[in-house]
């Protein structure tokens, strides 16, 4: 999933961090925003989740040719 949002968003993210967890815990924030809880909806997110909610909190990305 890192590498889905960095091969994205590499131009427009400062950094990733990845904290381990203990009981499960599943969480992906964006600045102060939490995108997706494994711990409240009970499952781990797809990645085009993430995307979509990412796109929701940065705005489309210009297209780069790809």
């Amino acid at each position: 999933m890192v590498q889905a949002i960095l091969g994205k968003y590499e131009h427009y993210i400062g950094d990733i961090t990845l904290i381990p967890s203990k009981g499960g815990v599943f969480e992906v924030i964006a600045g102060d925003d939490l995108i997706f809880s494994k711990k409240e909806i009970g499952r781990h997110a797809t990645i085009e989740e993430v995307m979509e909610s990412l796109v929701e909190i940065i705005g489309p990305i210009p297209d780069q040719g790809d």
